[in-house]
């Protein structure tokens, strides 16, 4: 059964202090059994300041630290960082590194939305990611990405019973009670745990940033097929381990079909 820390913290602009933070939560997940940490969307440097001087490689300095965090405490990281892209922008790009992997996933479905353009300065993904940990598979998705049901399905047909989704959901009127529905909704499509971790209200913290940028609102939240909240954070930085059955992936499309019975593809 895999044992999944979340870490939701509010991330700076600063690359190097972000370091800090994701080694701090590592040790504390791991210290409590965790195999798995997950870190919210922009872990490498929020929203809402140049992302482009900060991209770099997934073989570049941040993402190589990274993995060594996750060496030396043996577990798997994914947290949110900046690749450059070939046209100039950057990807919002997903690290998946420890226990044998060190992936990306680019996040394919940019935050046109809410007065807020993310393709302006990033270049959308292409294709789905999934992974093997300990005999589980995972699939990833970002933020945004949660709002379009084809793809936690399509992740659940290439064998995900998991799906981890760090986020950087913008305030807003509204925007709390769509992160809680299209969570429990996303499970409930695919059969599958999704697992949100988001970065912490910054307001929660005291921490002045642009506000027309999506900087976070807490509020992760863990939901298995049944669209079951199992366990959901408040406003600010929190982190919390908690164990997930796959089986009750397998169990909630046998009980829904949400799968098997689809007619239109």
């Amino acid at each position: 059964m895999p044992r999944i820390g979340l870490c939701q913290l509010t991330a700076s602009d600063d690359p190097e202090a972000n370091l800090k933070l994701i080694r701090e939560g590592v040790a504390a997940t791991a210290a409590d059994g965790a195999r798995i940490v997950v870190f919210p969307e922009a872990s490498m440097a929020r929203f809402g300041s140049p992302l482009k001087p900060i991209a770099e490689p997934l073989d570049g300095p941040w993402a190589s630290a990274v993995a060594a965090i996750a060496e030396e405490h043996g577990v798997l990281v994914v947290a949110g960082m900046f690749t450059p892209a070939p046209d100039g922008r950057v990807r919002n790009t997903l690290l998946i590194t420890g226990a044998g992997h060190h992936l990306g996933y680019d996040k394919i479905h940019l935050y046109d939305a809410f007065g807020f353009a993310e393709s302006d300065t990033v270049a959308p993904g292409t294709e789905r990611r999934t992974f093997d940990i300990d005999g589980t598979v995972f699939g990833v998705a970002t933020c945004y990405d949660t709002r379009f049901p084809e793809l936690f399905r399509a992740l659940a047909d290439d064998g995900a019973d998991i799906v981890l989704v760090p986020t950087s959901w913008g305030a807003g009127e509204g925007k709390r009670d769509q992160w809680e529905v299209l969570v429990r909704a996303r499970a409930l499509d695919s059969g599958c745990w999704v697992v949100g971790c988001g970065q912490a209200d910054p307001a929660a913290s005291g921490t002045s940033v642009n506000p027309k940028a999506p900087t976070g609102i807490g509020c992760s939240t863990v939901a298995d097929g049944f669209g079951r909240i199992h366990t959901q954070l408040g406003a600010g930085p929190e982190t919390v381990v908690v164990d997930l059955d796959p089986g009750v992936a397998a169990a909630a499309r046998g009980a829904t079909g949400a799968l098997a019975n689809r007619r239109l593809r």
